[in-house]
């Protein structure tokens, strides 16, 4: 039997179930590298830290019986302006995960809700993420589309 899940803000106290989400999202899609993945962690943690204390970052976690079972969050990053987004700052969403137990159930679908409507509440013209092949079909599901950003690894 299904328990109801409920999505709260998250808080700073919440920083290390935002880095297990991060880190476990990364792990998933390929980077199981433990030794990247701890130095991914070290230099994230006090970037997410500072923002779920000054508001750059806004995270949603599901909970289940008191237990977060999945979250996400949108960081808020400064951004050069344009034609077509005349702010100089720009919404990611970042740390989309859900624990395995608790997958197929709607929840990622709830918490992208949430964060796309706090992105309408803010005015943001767009908001923008990086899509794990597991997680593609939900976005397109959700109106999200690839745009012409290229990359170069160095």
């Amino acid at each position: 039997m299904n328990r109801p899940v409920t999505i709260r803000a998250a808080a700073p106290a919440d920083l290390d179930v935002v880095m297990h989400h991060r880190r476990s999202m990364f792990a998933d899609m390929g980077s199981g590298d433990r030794e990247a993945l701890d130095a991914m962690e070290a230099t994230s943690r006090p970037l997410f830290g500072r923002g779920l204390a000054d508001g750059t970052y806004r995270g949603w976690l599901a909970e289940e019986s008191g237990r977060v079972v999945a979250g996400g969050g949108i960081i808020m990053l400064p951004y050069h302006s344009s034609p077509r987004d005349p702010k100089p700052r720009r919404a990611w969403i970042v740390n989309m995960y859900t624990e395995p137990s608790h997958r197929r159930r709607g929840l990622a679908r709830r918490l992208m809700a949430a964060m796309i409507a706090w992105c309408r509440e803010q005015r943001m013209s767009a908001v923008y993420l990086h899509a794990s092949d597991e997680g593609r079909a939900l976005y397109d599901s959700l109106g999200f589309t690839p745009t012409n950003e290229m990359s170069l690894r160095l």
